[in-house]
């Protein structure tokens, strides 16, 4: 059987929680993890740095939590569910009734782009929906923009306070919904210059090759560059057989960094998930793998048509 908040529900009980000073963050976290070792489940804690130390601390040694590193974790959202998903099914092959998991969900505040982490949060009620997993997703006000804290509010059914207090969101949206419509996509700071270089109606080859010509000027890893350009590759494909013309590739380079928007005249892919599972169906799996491949990937709908935005940078020294 389930326990806490989570009794009688099937699939994800999928809650955030807001905090403004380390005494709150752990009067939220502590209970919800000290709850899940009481009951015998699989309890596990995802958080990096400063917050995974506090609650080691507050915990002591031997507290039956599973502490796993929230920096390798949440690098890219596609590698977090697939990890999620794995772990997930390991403990209810184990003969898990419910598997707790909290951690630290990256934002803008924490010097990380918001927009893939938003459609994480909304699809993580669809991916992982399966497993009788109960989700806690604690945000720092003190640091998380106010959009953030509003996507946070559609993205969770519940929303519990440092004092215990638990509602149900009035803003949550069904995933889809929130998928399809709520999500902003803001440009990146170089696409206010002109780019480096301009296609249409490309090959993919084409816009590899010239992709690639920038790596003069952003010098990037092999492991960065090679990732990117078989996401253009992917991308470019994608927009000719998938999309509608016309197909626009634009490029921009900096040290270290090279961002490519691939742009056509469609609605782009069905689901509004695609990317953060291997789906099937067009375009599905080239999505996946610039998902795994780049250091972020955004997807935009508007008007004019159907933007994927790619980045490639070296990681951070």
């Amino acid at each position: 059987m389930r326990t806490g908040p989570a009794v009688g529900h099937e699939g994800i009980f999928h809650e955030a929680a807001f905090y403004a000073s380390d005494e709150e963050f752990l009067a939220v976290v502590l209970p919800f993890l000290q709850g899940g070792v009481a009951a015998g489940e699989p309890t596990v804690c995802i958080f990096g740095g400063h917050r995974q130390k506090l609650i080691r601390t507050a915990l002591g040694a031997g507290s039956g939590v599973v502490f796993v590193d929230g920096g390798a974790h949440y690098q890219r959202p596609a590698a977090a569910i697939r990890r999620h998903r794995e772990m997930l099914a390991g403990y209810v092959g184990g003969g898990a009734t419910q598997i707790r998991i909290t951690g630290d969900v990256p934002h803008p505040g924490v010097g990380v782009p918001w927009e893939w982490w938003a459609r994480y949060e909304a699809a993580a009620n669809e991916v992982y929906d399966e497993f009788p997993m109960y989700g806690l997703c604690p945000y720092d006000t003190r640091t998380a923009p106010l959009d953030v804290l509003d996507d946070v509010r559609r993205t969770h059914t519940h929303v519990v306070t440092a004092d215990g207090q638990r509602q149900r969101s009035a803003t949550y949206h069904e995933p889809r919904d929130f998928l399809a419509t709520a999500v902003t996509t803001r440009p990146d700071p170089v696409e206010a210059r002109p780019p480096a270089c301009e296609l249409s109606d490309p090959l993919p080859a084409h816009a590899r090759a010239a992709v690639a010509d920038l790596e003069r000027v952003a010098a990037l890893g092999d492991d960065e560059l090679n990732g990117l350009l078989l996401s253009v590759s992917e991308a470019v494909t994608n927009a000719l057989t998938h999309g509608r013309p016309p197909v626009r590739v634009r490029a921009w380079a900096e040290p270290s960094r090279i961002v490519v928007a691939v742009t056509d005249g469609g609605p782009g892919p069905a689901d509004p998930a695609a990317g953060l599972m291997p789906m099937g169906g067009p375009g599905g799996l080239g999505l996946w793998m610039a998902h795994q491949l780049c250091s972020y990937v955004s997807l935009r709908r508007d008007p004019d048509g159907f933007t994927i935005r790619l980045i490639a940078e070296n990681p951070a020294t």
